[in-house]
């Protein structure tokens, strides 16, 4: 099937063409008719499927056969995320080339000045996500009163993200009248019943089972614990056949952990998640789409939004807690008919989770095969290892040393008369060892023959106090004149320290005393 089968125009056919696509996907060949004709979709298709083209063509085309005056706002597509926001709005660019339809995207983290001046020079296709989209409502900046079209897109992500309030309130304040799709990757109950509210009549396309993966993804594991994991990572990825990665953390904080590491290694490589400005994760993914980058490092919050075409290999550094987040990971890879690679690393904790996401995934007969290193590989990993092994002893062996050392120190505080405690026998006997009578035996004195116990408190009273070392004397005969400077009188000048002395009667302020 070819996309001239699918009732087409011209202008989207030769756009289509040019933006690369041959032969229509799946679920472009079973929903672009459909929304052609004007019913409602229930669509789940996974992710990198092409669900994009197969609902903006027909919108399109649908819109630019009939022009309105002022160029309202007719369609509304609502994302979850910034990222995904702004590729759909540039796959409609693409898409819209030589078409007279206007569009524009909206979403939170930047200013909203040129957000609205979009909007108010006309905007026939908005793409926004639920919070900058209600923020403008509420401001009066977005009318959606002659929408003819809501398409509702990464559902069920919506719904994990907690969306679910924002995406019922707009909602209420579209027309009753509309065309409605919903598409989604995953099919839980809480979708279902959404649907049920929203939809009528809706046809429903259904391309694979759900929560499957994409067969043309090459799966693999590796049981790994934390530390393999730092030193697994930078090995597989100088691989000559990892042309371009996207490595998955659970957390904000391991995203920077992991892209630091790697950066350590040798190894460029760049986070993004909901902590980074939107002009830095802009960055990133330009970068990463042009080749520039090789390695970023992500989120689950920023998966939905990263849509880069030839990207070879996904990294699963933390196992997901939910199946459904591992077929959104490494449906990054993969897309567009391509073939892909997923790695994950497994440790003994994630092995529950290995377990459901086989089960989910329906790969329990067949499990995820899992690999093992190479020979090259083994030794790299156990020079790492070896290295580590050595760090930690040394940390141990120094954190073994502070105890003794602040407990030596309180002994000797004790012969001062301040501590009466020497700590353990083996520390008191390294204090002994430091007194004064035995420092006098090492310059000649008769050493004791039993080692002298640590005094106890004030047994220093009784003892006489060394005498200090005879020090220079400050004035000297050679001096020819010395200088004072008292508190009221003038400078005057005096041959020696005695004829100053006895000029002011012993007294260095004799004579500002009288």
């Amino acid at each position: 099937m070819n996309f001239s089968d699918l009732q087409l125009q011209a202008p989207l056919l030769r756009a289509v063409k040019e933006f690369g696509y041959e032969t229509p996907s799946p679920i472009q060949q079973k929903a672009i008719v459909p929304v052609l004709q004007g019913s409602d979709l229930l669509a789940c298709a996974q992710t990198g499927t092409g669900k994009t083209a197969a609902f903006a063509l027909p919108i399109l085309q649908n819109l630019a056969h009939r022009s309105v005056k002022g160029r309202p706002v007719r369609a509304l597509i609502l994302t979850p995320t910034r990222e995904l926001a702004l590729q759909i709005d540039e796959c409609i660019e693409a898409y819209a080339r030589y078409l007279p339809v206007s569009h524009t995207v909206i979403y939170g983290g930047v200013g909203q000045v040129p957000q609205v001046a979009a909007l108010q020079r006309g905007a026939e296709i908005l793409t926004a996500t639920p919070g900058r989209l209600l923020d403008l409502m509420q401001q009066g900046k977005v009318s959606l009163d002659q929408l003819e079209v809501f398409v509702l897109d990464e559902a069920d992500r919506m719904l994990d993200m907690g969306f679910i309030h924002d995406v019922r309130r707009v909602i209420r304040a579209l027309p009753q009248k509309r065309q409605t799709l919903l598409f989604s990757a995953t099919m839980p109950p809480e979708i279902e019943r959404l649907a049920h509210q929203i939809l009528h009549r809706p046809k429903k396309v259904m391309v694979a089972p759900p929560s499957t993966t994409v067969e043309r993804i090459e799966q693999s594991v590796y049981f790994a614990e934390k530390p393999e994991k730092k030193r697994l990572l930078p090995v597989l990825l100088r691989a000559p056949e990892v042309e371009s990665a996207l490595v998955f953390t659970r957390t904000k904080h391991g995203a920077n952990r992991v892209a630091a590491d790697l950066t350590r290694a040798g190894i460029e490589a760049m986070a993004i998640h909901g902590n980074k400005s939107q002009t830095a994760r802009q960055t990133a993914l330009s970068r990463l789409k042009s080749g520039d980058l090789r390695v970023l490092v992500a989120t689950d919050i920023a998966a939905r939004g990263i849509d880069v075409s030839g990207l070879s290999h996904v990294v699963n550094y933390d196992l997901p807690n939910v199946p459904e987040t591992y077929v959104h990971r490494i449906g990054r890879t993969g897309r567009a008919g391509r073939a892909g690679v997923a790695l994950s690393f497994c440790s003994e904790e994630e092995r529950p989770y290995l377990k459901e996401i086989e089960k989910q995934t329906r790969q329990t007969r067949q499990k995820i095969p899992v690999r093992q290193t190479d020979d090259a590989k083994e030794a790299d990993l156990f020079e790492g290892k070896e290295r580590d092994n050595v760090m930690e002893q040394q940390e141990k062996q120094t954190t073994a040393r502070e105890p003794s050392r602040r407990r030596t120190r309180r002994g000797k505080r004790g012969q001062g008369g301040k501590s009466g405690r020497a700590g353990k026998p083996e520390q008191a006997a390294k204090a002994v060892q430091e007194t004064p009578s035995q420092k006098n035996a090492e310059k000649g004195a008769p050493k004791a023959s039993k080692p002298e116990r640590a005094p106890k408190r004030g047994a220093q009273k009784n003892q006489k106090p060394e005498r200090p070392a005879p020090q220079k004397e400050r004035f000297s005969e050679e001096d020819n004149s010395i200088q004072l400077i008292s508190r009221r009188a003038p400078t005057q000048k005096y041959a020696s320290f005695e004829e100053y002395m006895k000029a002011h009667g012993g007294s260095p302020f004799a004579q500002s005393e009288k």
